[in-house]
């Protein structure tokens, strides 16, 4: 598998998208947090105090800033993915290939796969299919080779798991082709 660049996306998203933002900001964080060992509130203070929100005289992403980026769903998911993770580490692990343990993976896709993870838990959040949309956009801003297939897939699998209420209130025709 292709790597990330230590924890900056290659791309950006849109501007304007604070809901993308945050899942950006999260994945980063949570990469942070296990390079780190910090817990989440540390992280989350971090990136609340140096890397959201617009820098003087710049609105890029330079230097891992994310200058849109909605508050309160990073922090949410950042909280999510660290106080459950060793649940969201078992779940993921388990839809995994065999010859391609959970530690085996690059520490970004890591981290976007937890946050992932962690937001479809969220009961009162978006949509699966939106929260999977967005976290495939957020995976093609950090790789450029199989990952964002992987990603694609395994959120399918665990939001169907999270949620199935969701896919079987779909029309089969809304369903994708297996």
């Amino acid at each position: 598998m292709t790597g990330s660049k230590g924890g900056k996306p290659q791309g950006r998203p849109a501007q304007g998208r604070p809901r993308t933002g945050a899942r950006v900001a999260a994945v980063q964080a949570l990469f942070q947090s296990e390079q780190a060992e910090e817990n989440a509130e540390t992280v989350i203070d971090q990136f609340t105090r140096h890397r959201l929100g617009k820098a003087a005289g710049t609105e890029s992403f330079e230097e891992g800033r994310v200058p849109d980026a909605h508050l309160p769903l990073f922090s949410a998911i950042v909280r999510a993915a660290v106080l459950g993770q060793p649940q969201i580490d078992q779940r993921i692990s388990e839809h995994l290939p065999t010859d391609w343990p959970f530690e085996r993976l690059d520490p970004v896709l890591r981290a976007l796969l937890r946050a992932a993870a962690a937001e479809l838990s969220m009961t009162d959040g978006p949509p699966v299919r939106v929260v999977i949309n967005e976290y495939l956009d957020v995976a093609h801003g950090f790789f450029h080779g199989d990952e964002p297939k992987l990603v694609n897939g395994l959120l399918d699998t665990l939001g169907r798991e999270a949620r199935p209420g969701e896919f079987a209130a779909a029309a089969p025709a809304d369903l994708p082709a297996p």
